[in-house]
């Protein structure tokens, strides 16, 4: 069985404040509403096939804010919606999985995300790319800075020399440094309002 499936469509179609819709969303709404209605018809162009009687085809999306879709779109009889939202179980074992091969322990786990509850998955899963970072930023400095790294390899390479990056160990300690990064950077973003300098007479 086959199934058409649409991640964030909200990302793609919908509305937000004043924004224009292109034809292309529109098209896409439109297609999205006929299937919904007429889901065992199909149309080659303007006409609609002889032997138009089909099997259906499952339509799943998924989302973050369907109040930014078409309301007609997402109405009771044309769209089922199921709401889910991760309980503190969930996340502690999607974010176990995430480290699973890094050997954190899910207490380790439960220790992360006690310590950063209300973050989105992806600030799990940033806190191991933070920790890339600093390691790749010391392997950097340690061949000679940003500015002689480019000359420095070429010659090593010439040299059969080249040095090798040893990927950084994940320990609760890492992690957490990692993410006390992250809710600084949070909330820096949150209170410099760089809009505001671009945008001088918007509201607040």
């Amino acid at each position: 069985m086959s199934c058409l499936m649409i991640n964030d469509i909200d990302a793609g179609l919908g509305r937000f404040g004043n924004t224009q819709m292109t034809v292309n969303n529109q098209i896409v709404v439109g297609t999205l509403m006929n299937i919904s209605d007429n889901p065992t018809r199909v149309s080659i162009g303007q006409a609609w096939r002889e032997a138009d009687v089909t099997n259906r085809v499952p339509v799943i999306v998924t989302g973050n804010d369907f109040t930014t879709i078409y309301a007609p779109l997402i109405r009771d009889g044309r769209m089922d919606k199921f709401y889910w939202q991760p309980t503190q179980e969930d996340i502690v074992n999607i974010v176990h999985r995430m480290y699973e091969k890094d050997g954190i322990t899910k207490d380790e786990v439960v220790s992360i995300v006690s310590e950063f509850p209300n973050q989105a998955l992806d600030f799990y899963g940033a806190l191991r790319s933070r920790t890339y970072d600093r390691s790749i930023l010391k392997w950097v400095n340690d061949a000679g800075g940003a500015e002689n790294l480019g000359s420095r390899l070429l010659k090593q390479k010439k040299e059969g020399k080249l040095p090798v990056f040893t990927a950084p160990e994940q320990t609760l300690e890492a992690l957490l440094e990692s993410g006390y990064d992250l809710i600084r950077e949070q909330k820096l973003i949150m209170e410099t309002k760089l809009s505001k300098e671009y945008m001088k007479n918007m509201d607040d």
